[in-house]
C-alpha cells in the first residue's frame, strides 16, 4: 500500500466567537476557527479542536472576534476624485459634478497621482473590510493603479478609460480604446489578485462599434465588462433621441449585454429594461450613497429590490469620493436596507440579512466570482474579515449577529483583514502601506493637482487661522 501524503499544516488559524459563513445553509458558527493553507480555506471547525490540533500555527482573532467573509465592492473609482475628496459642492447637479469637476480632475492626473490615490482608496477599503474591489475604469495610468493594488494586497479588477467621444480626456477611436483595454488584460491576466477587466465610461459616451467590440473582447478573454448607465434620466433621454429606444433595449439589440456584463447604477429603468436584464443575465452594481449625494432620484426611480426578487444579480458599490465618499461596506448595506423599507413603507422589503448577502456572496455572484469568494467554505479563497467584538456597539452581542453588524456598526469595527491568506489589516490599520508617508504624499499631490487643474476648490464656510 502506497504512502499517504501528509496533510500540510495550515499557515494561519482565524478564530472567532461567531463565524458568519454565508454558506448555502447560512450557518453562523459559535466558537469556531477557520484554517488557511496556501491562501485558501482548508478546514473549518471548533476553535478548541483546531488550535489543539495545530499548536504551532499563528492565530488571528480570538474569543471576542466576529469573523465574516471579505466584503465585495462592485463599483469604486480609485483615481480622480481622491485628490478632491469631499471638495465638490453637494448642491450641484450630478451631471455638473461629473463633467465640470471630476472629468477635468482626471485630465490633470499624472501617473504619480493615479498611484497615490489608488493606494489611499484601497488602504481605506481594506481597513473597512473590502477585500475585493471592482475599479470603475476611469484610470489614465492603469499600470500605476495595478501597482498600488499589489502593494496594498487587495483583490482588484483593473480597467482604463474607454470612450470614443470628441474633446474628452483619453478619448480615442475604437481601435485605440480597445488596444488600451487589451494591454491591461495582457498585463493583468486572470488568476492573480489583480485582474484586468474591459471598462468603458458608458452612458451615451460610446459608439455602437465600441460597446459591441468591447463586450466581445471581454467574453472572448473570460473577464468582465463594466460601464456606467442610467444613474439619472439623462441617458434614457439621449438614447431615445438617438436610437428611438431606451439604453438597455438598444444594447441588447446590439448583443452587447450578457452574464459577463456588470452595469454600474441602472437606476432609471423601465419595465422593458428590467426584462432585458433578466433575459441577458447582466448584473448591476448599486451605489446608493452616490445617488443620494447627487440627488439622482433613486427613491422614486430605483428598482433594485425588484431586480433582486426577479433573480437579477445585484451587488453594492461605493462609487467615488465625491459621490459615495466613504468606502465602507456596512454603511452602504444599512442605507440600502433603510431606503428599501422606507420607500415601500414595508419593514420586510429588504432585511439586514439580504443586504449582508449583497455585500458578500451576492456581490461575488454579480462579478462572476461566487465560486471563489463571498462565503467561508472549504476550498474558497481565504478572504476574511474580523470585527472587534469588544467594541461597545457590539455589546451585548446579539444572537442575530448579522442584524447587529448591519444596523449597529460600520467599518470602524474591523480589526483584521486577510486577503488570499495574507493579513493586510491589523488593529484596524492597513499594514501593507506606511500610513504617515501616504498622508504626506496625498497632501502634496492634492495641492499640486489643485494648482494644475485650476478647479475652484474652496470651503463654503470661511477658514480663519488663529
Amino acid at each position: 500500500m502506497g504512502a499517504i501524503d501528509a496533510v500540510p499544516e495550515p499557515d494561519l488559524l482565524v478564530v472567532g466567537h461567531r463565524v458568519v459563513t454565508v454558506d448555502p445553509a447560512r450557518e453562523v458558527l459559535v466558537d469556531a476557527a477557520v484554517a488557511v493553507t496556501d491562501g485558501r480555506i482548508s478546514d473549518i471547525g471548533g476553535a478548541g479542536e483546531l488550535t489543539a490540533r495545530h499548536p504551532g500555527t499563528p492565530v488571528v482573532g480570538g474569543p471576542d472576534a466576529i469573523v465574516v467573509p471579505g466584503y465585495v465592492n462592485c463599483h469604486q473609482h480609485l483615481t480622480g476624485d481622491r485628490l478632491l475628496r469631499s471638495a465638490i459642492p453637494d448642491d450641484i447637479e450630478g451631471h455638473v459634478a461629473i463633467f465640470d469637476w471630476a472629468v477635468p480632475a482626471h485630465a490633470h492626473h499624472t501617473g504619480d497621482d493615479d498611484e497615490v490615490t489608488a493606494l489611499a482608496g484601497l488602504a481605506e477599503a481594506v481597513a473597512n473590510g473590502y477585500t475585493t474591489t471592482i475599479e470603475a475604469g476611469t484610470v489614465a495610468h492603469p499600470d500605476r493603479v495595478a501597482a498600488a493594488a499589489r502593494a496594498v494586497g487587495a483583490r482588484v479588477t483593473i480597467g482604463t478609460w474607454g470612450w470614443d467621444v470628441d474633446d474628452a480626456p483619453f478619448a480615442a477611436p475604437p481601435d485605440e480604446v480597445l488596444a488600451r483595454q487589451e494591454a491591461v488584460l495582457a498585463a493583468n491576466p486572470p488568476g492573480g489578485l489583480v485582474t484586468g477587466w474591459v471598462t468603458l465610461v458608458g452612458h451615451d459616451l460610446m459608439s455602437d462599434e465600441l460597446v459591441t467590440r468591447a463586450s466581445a473582447l471581454a467574453a472572448e478573454r473570460g473577464v468582465g465588462l463594466t460601464f456606467h448607465i442610467s444613474p439619472s434620466d439623462r441617458d434614457a433621454a439621449s438614447y431615445l433621441e438617438r436610437h428611438g429606444v431606451r439604453p438597455l433595449v438598444h444594447l441588447e439589440r446590439l448583443g452587447a449585454l450578457g452574464p459577463h456584463v456588470l452595469l454600474a447604477h441602472a437606476v432609471h429603468l423601465d419595465d422593458e429594461e428590467i426584462a432585458v436584464l433578466e433575459r441577458t443575465s447582466s448584473a448591476v452594481a448599486y451605489c446608493p450613497w452616490a445617488y443620494l449625494r447627487l440627488a439622482s432620484g433613486v427613491t422614486g426611480a430605483g428598482r433594485h429590490v425588484e431586480m433582486l426578487r426577479r433573480g437579477i444579480r445585484v451587488g453594492l458599490g461605493c462609487d467615488a469620493e465625491n459621490a459615495g465618499d466613504a468606502i465602507d461596506p456596512l454603511r452602504t448595506a444599512a442605507v440600502v436596507a433603510g431606503l428599501a423599507k422606507d420607500v415601500a413603507r414595508d419593514p420586510a422589503a429588504l432585511t439586514a440579512h439580504a443586504v449582508f448577502e449583497m455585500s458578500t456572496i451576492g456581490g461575488a455572484a454579480a462579478i462572476g466570482m461566487a465560486d471563489e469568494i463571498g462565503s467561508i467554505e472549504v476550498g474558497k479563497q481565504a478572504d476574511l474579515v474580523i470585527h472587534d467584538g469588544t467594541r461597545i456597539e457590539l455589546n451585548p452581542l446579539a444572537d442575530d449577529v448579522v442584524n447587529q453588524l448591519v444596523w449597529a456598526t460600520d467599518g470602524r469595527s474591523v480589526s483584521d483583514v486577510i486577503v488570499a491568506g495574507r493579513p493586510v489589516v491589523a488593529d484596524g490599520v492597513c499594514t501593507t502601506v506606511d500610513g504617515a508617508e501616504l498622508r504626506d504624499r496625498l497632501a502634496t499631490a492634492a495641492a499640486d493637482h489643485a494648482r494644475r487643474a485650476g478647479l475652484p476648490v474652496t470651503a463654503r464656510w470661511p477658514l480663519r487661522t488663529v
